[in-house]
Order: structure tokens, then C-alpha cells, then sequence
């Protein structure tokens, strides 16, 4: 992997993290265009960059994870970061396969554009405003949606609005919910990448240009995603999920389209 194309995954990671889009889907595919291998080292760096997205939102959500003494807060995101803990860790290997099929991503990037079209019309009653009121049963079942993004291309962040939706958040509350649920859920999956990869080929992370080149990438994606995250909740706040919608549904049939032409491999 050279600089620029580490440069270009970051700022792909960075703009698709917080989106209800993909962002795992969209590296896939950016990395397929580029014709980088899906060597291990091109896998950890997809993940280990999202530290830097995760850092964009301690700081742009920083009142509400510091000081360290909400309580009830971080209850909830444990609870609800466990179905995907369990999930991921059982299904670790098959995940590490379906993240090399483009056509994965494509079915599932317009699966999941179809539902957020409709999203705002599928769940009408809106009685949660504020975290606050979020209840741990609720807690845990938006995190059994989030299990949805085991599958690449589905969306963390998609699944865990729609499982917010589904249980009567606020559209801008389920959008920052998932931001907030983002944290343990990222900083645990690379955490265990990062532990495997020192375990398996130390040799990985005692390479100074492969140091280098995750330094860089978590720089860019946390900056990207900065402004990323600001753009959504403008976004949604004037026109609901439906944009983004139409464009997973736009852009996964032009993949499917892609691949069985034969310029997608």
C-alpha cells in the first residue's frame, strides 16, 4: 500500500464512517478500483484507521463523554454493544471472507437504501428526545440491530438508526446515538485486530512504513470525519434518510452492474 492510497482509503473511511452508507462497503469497493491486494495488512488498516474516526466524536460529543461520571450513559452503550461483541467474535472468520466480495456489499447497499427511502414513513412515532430516556432494553435491542453491519456493506451506522427508529428515537437521536454506540463498538474491533496482529505477524506492526502509513490514515479519517459528521446532521435535518437512500440504492446497482460486466472483480 503506497501514501496515496492510504490517503485515499482514510478520507473514504473518514466521509462514510458516521454515514448511513457503508463504510466498510465503500473501502472495499475504493480498494477494488485501485487494485490494492487484500493482503492482512490492507484488512487491519481498513480497521485500525476508524480510531481516528472514533476520535471525532469524543471531541465533537466531548460534554457528553467527559467528565467521566455519566454513569447510565456508558451502561447503555455496554449494553448495547454486546450482541455485536458475541456476533463478531463467533463469526470473526466468515466476516474476514464476505470482506472481500464486492457483490456482497452491492446486494446489501441496495438493500439497505431501500429501507431508509421508506424509513421515515415505516416509523412515524417519535417519543424519545433525549438519551436520557433511552432505557436499557432499548439500549440492547438497538445493539442487536447493529449485529445487521457484520455484514459488509449493510452499514453500522444505518443499522443501528433503523434499530433507534424502530424504537421510537427521534431521527437526530438515533443518528447521534449511533455515533455514540460507534465508540466502544469501533474501539473494540480494532482493539482485537490490532491483539491478533501482534499475536499472529508481529512483523506487521515492527514495520516502520506500515506504522507510518496508519499514523497518516487515522489522521485523515479523524479530520474527515469531523466534517463528515456535521454534514449528516444538517443533512438529515433537512431532508430525512431518504438522500441517502437513493443513494446506496443508485450506487448499488451501478456495482451489481459492474460486476456482472466484468470491470468489478
Amino acid at each position: 500500500m503506497t501514501i496515496f492510497e492510504a490517503i485515499v482509503i482514510a478520507i473514504v473511511e473518514g466521509i462514510t464512517e458516521f454515514l448511513p452508507i457503508s463504510s466498510t462497503g465503500h473501502m472495499i469497493i475504493v480498494s477494488s478500483f485501485m487494485g490494492i491486494a487484500k493482503d492482512d495488512f490492507t484488512k487491519l488498516f481498513e480497521i485500525a484507521i476508524q480510531l481516528g474516526a472514533i476520535m471525532s466524536v469524543l471531541v465533537l460529543y466531548r460534554k457528553k463523554f467527559f467528565p467521566l461520571n455519566h454513569w447510565s450513559f456508558y451502561i447503555k452503550l455496554i449494553v448495547a454493544v454486546v450482541p455485536a461483541l458475541v456476533l463478531g467474535l463467533l463469526l470473526s472468520d466468515k466476516i474476514d471472507e464476505l470482506l472481500e466480495s464486492p457483490m456482497t456489499v452491492a446486494v446489501t447497499m441496495l438493500m439497505g437504501g431501500l429501507i431508509l427511502i421508506f424509513i421515515d414513513n415505516l416509523f412515524t412515532v417519535h417519543t424519545i428526545e433525549k438519551e436520557e430516556d433511552i432505557s436499557y432494553i432499548k439500549a440492547f435491542i438497538i445493539g442487536c440491530f447493529q449485529c445487521l453491519a457484520l455484514i459488509p456493506g449493510m452499514s453500522r451506522s444505518a443499522a443501528s438508526i433503523i434499530g433507534g427508529m424502530q424504537q421510537k428515537l427521534t431521527r437526530n437521536l438515533a443518528a447521534e446515538f449511533s455515533f455514540f454506540l460507534a465508540v466502544p463498538t469501533m474501539a473494540a474491533a480494532t482493539g482485537y485486530k490490532l491483539l491478533k496482529a501482534i499475536k499472529e505477524t508481529p512483523e506487521m506492526l515492527s514495520n516502520k512504513s506500515n506504522l507510518v502509513l496508519l499514523g497518516l490514515g487515522n489522521i485523515v479519517a479523524f479530520i474527515v470525519a469531523l466534517i463528515a459528521i456535521r454534514f449528516f446532521i444538517s443533512v438529515l435535518q433537512k431532508y430525512g434518510f431518504r438522500f441517502f437512500g437513493w443513494y446506496r440504492v443508485i450506487v448499488g446497482l451501478i456495482l451489481i452492474t459492474l460486476i456482472y460486466t466484468g470491470y468489478l472483480k
